[in-house]
């Protein structure tokens, strides 16, 4: 910590922990700015280490429990270093009566991995979402930021195997 400013210092040198604490800065380096400081800190590493769950929770004066507690709370956060690719299943209820449990089980036999998990290459990273708001499309899944509607297990395998 240092002296001088009495808070804690970043993990490490790199210049991107600037940018997070502007962002938690900007909300008062309050409690209130949590989950703000967590999307700045993933946005700028891509995913929340020890480090940074620490470093985000001392600075804003949240216990370190209460920060992992919301980092695996919600969905969107991840604790890992993401795959090249990124699957997202919808899991919502029109998606999950319209199938998204055998996508999910489609691509654990396929892929080997579960949601939140990366394949042992790097390439595919698995997440569920609650809801996409693309209830028309069910079942629905996002690769790379693009919506997939009325997928299959098949389907999302074959998109990702040739990306």
């Amino acid at each position: 910590m240092p002296a001088s400013f009495g808070k804690p210092s970043a993990p490490t040198d790199d210049k991107r922990w600037k940018i997070v604490e502007t962002r938690m800065r900007r909300m008062g380096d309050r409690p209130a700015a949590l989950i703000e400081a967590l999307h700045a800190a993933q946005e700028a590493f891509g995913f929340l280490d020890e480090g940074a769950l620490h470093y985000v929770g001392d600075t804003l004066g949240v216990p370190h429990s209460r920060v992992y507690g919301v980092a695996t709370f919600y969905s969107f956060f991840v604790l890992k270093p993401q795959g090249e690719h990124t699957c997202v299943v919808c899991t919502g209820t029109a998606c999950y009566i319209n199938g998204a449990k055998e996508i999910l089980a489609g691509l654990n036999r396929e892929l080997g991995i579960k949601p939140k998990e990366t394949t042992a290459d790097g390439r595919v990273s698995l997440l569920t979402a609650r809801c996409v708001g693309s209830c028309s499309l069910a079942p629905a899944a996002i690769i790379d930021g693009e919506v997939k509607g009325k997928v299959s297990a098949g389907d999302l395998i074959a998109q990702l195997e040739a990306m």
